[in-house]
């Protein structure tokens, strides 16, 4: 997928470039850094720092990466805390936005980032991850390229208190209620909408279809509905909106979504084709049918569809900030 967020130590991580929230100055820093400058080799990697210079607070510079699983790191200087009224949030967006920028200009397939400034700068975490996933989308709407944030544990990506607490709600009171169904015990609600399904089941008095009325087998087969292909590229036509639109709202990767096209039978994986419901902003019911012509459907009992749920029943559509909470309940992530 175009955009992940990892688990791990940023030295193990395999992309072309891996970035370092740097120290200005051209010394070894700690934390992150220091890690880095250990794990490249500490001698080589500092002598070509030296050669670049201080470097300002938002800017970026590249050297080599030496024995890092890497072609280059791409040293860029995130901002202090203090306070966040001294151009703290502008110069950490101009960190992401300069460093992608340089990744892309030496032809970088794939870039793993920090969380740049959240670890001893102080930069509040939730500001700093709702910073980051901002640039990285922005940039990925018009760039080719897979870009990894990585962490050592998802409690480090924090949502804001409010998200979190609706989320944990949403999931609880789900959760209660499957109990009670699997119990037998049913509000009214539920009594009522059994009762309505079950009275459509039920033709009415003298309506009852003769079995010479009824389709065949034959003429079942005949006459299939859409294929979640058909459906998928109907639902396009109707947003109106451009492919390129498409396969990057739902993190998946152009070459994914022109097989996708491709191929009339193509069956989904579930965290793809609810990319591509998330992409459409399409609502509850639409996306539930959506999966049903890949032979696919939500639960009331995984974490994983509860959450999907609550974005759509709240028309929360930025795959990114879903992505986020995805990881941060340690569940897989949308897209491709």
């Amino acid at each position: 997928m175009p955009f992940q967020i990892i688990r791990d130590n940023l030295i193990h991580v395999k992309a072309d470039a891996i970035v370092n929230s740097a120290n200005p100055k051209p010394v070894i820093g700690g934390g992150t850094e220091q890690s880095i400058y250990a794990a490249a080799g500490e001698k080589e990697l500092l002598a070509e720092r030296k050669k670049i210079g201080a470097i300002a607070p938002g800017a970026c510079a590249a050297t080599e990466a030496f024995a890092l699983p890497a072609k280059y790191i791409l040293h860029t200087v995130g901002p202090v805390w203090r306070g966040g009224d001294a151009g703290e949030r502008e110069t950490l967006r101009a960190c992401y936005a300069n460093t992608l920028a340089l990744a892309a200009e030496l032809k970088c397939r794939s870039a793993a980032f920090p969380l740049i400034s959240a670890g001893m700068y102080h930069f509040p975490a939730d500001q700093a991850l709702m910073i980051a996933l901002s640039e990285i989308q922005n940039f990925l709407l018009t760039h080719e390229m897979k870009v990894t944030l990585v962490v050592f544990a998802p409690e480090a990506l924090e949502l804001s208190e409010k998200l979190v607490g609706e989320i944990d709600q949403y999931i609880d009171e789900h959760g209660v209620h499957q109990v009670l169904a699997d119990e037998g015990v049913y509000s009214a609600r539920e009594r009522r909408r059994e009762r309505m399904m079950l009275s459509a089941r039920v033709p009415a008095a003298g309506a009852a279809a003769s079995a010479a009325e009824k389709p065949s087998l034959d003429d079942v087969l005949k006459s299939p509905e859409k294929t979640f292909q058909e459906r998928l590229f109907e639902l396009i036509d109707e947003s109106g909106m451009e492919d390129v639109a498409v396969y990057k709202k739902a993190n998946i990767s152009r070459k994914l979504f022109s097989r996708i096209r491709g191929h009339s039978d193509y069956q989904p994986k579930k965290k793809t084709a609810l990319a591509l419901a998330i992409a459409l902003e399409l609502d509850k019911p639409t996306t539930e049918d959506l999966l049903a012509r890949a032979g696919l459907a939500m639960s009331q009992s995984n974490a994983f569809d509860l959450i999907i749920s609550y974005y759509i029943e709240n028309r929360i559509y930025d795959i990114y900030e879903i992505n986020t909470a995805l990881f941060r309940y340690g569940q897989p992530m949308l897209g491709y």
